[in-house]
């Protein structure tokens, strides 16, 4: 298990699925789209549209794309898609 992220500070959240453990399956609030007081992430930084995530019950990090507001360019899209095959 990776210890927590230096930059990981519970006044900076993020409410999204963690792709690693599931952890929020059988919350009403969770299912319901609504925020958790349990099930939140550590948002650790942004790059426009492009939030970088730690969850606080694995540790695990990962990127996720919002689509919403300050998009990255079109080629940065291509650019990060190629590097994730």
């Amino acid at each position: 298990m990776l210890p927590l992220d230096p930059q990981a500070d519970i006044g900076r959240r993020a409410w999204v699925a963690c792709p690693n453990c599931d952890d929020r399956q059988g919350c009403d609030p969770c299912a319901q789209g609504r925020t958790c007081s349990t099930h939140w992430r550590y948002l650790l930084s942004n790059t426009g549209s492009l939030l970088h995530l730690q969850c606080p019950s694995c540790t695990h990090v990962w990127e996720h794309e919002t689509h919403f507001g300050a998009t990255r360019s079109r080629w940065r899209r291509v650019i990060d898609g190629l590097r994730e095959q």
